[in-house]
């Protein structure tokens, strides 16, 4: 949705437009890369491009991934990584 509205000259101003929130419905993770499958689609992410804590981390410490109840975001106990679906599919 976009508002436009007058600023103080009298110019069109337009405001932030606002942004669809991305849930997931499930995540897997791989040796090589997270999966993400939303609901028109799956997204594959290769670690290293997930953040460096997770290119660093152990297969062990990957597969530790918990999907938050909403689908807004995973978390690695383990790690203490958050990561926000929008973020990284986006």
């Amino acid at each position: 949705m976009t508002v436009v509205g007058r600023g103080t000259a009298g110019l069109e101003i337009e405001a932030v437009r606002a942004t669809e929130v991305v849930t997931a419905v499930s995540i897997e993770t791989t040796e090589d890369e997270l999966v993400i499958r939303l609901v028109d689609r799956e997204v594959r992410i290769l670690w290293e491009r997930c953040s460096p804590v997770l290119a660093a981390a152990t297969t062990e410490d990957r597969r530790r991934a918990e999907l938050s109840p909403g689908g807004y975001g995973i978390h690695w106990p383990t790690l203490d990584e958050d990561l926000s679906i929008g973020g990284l599919v986006g």
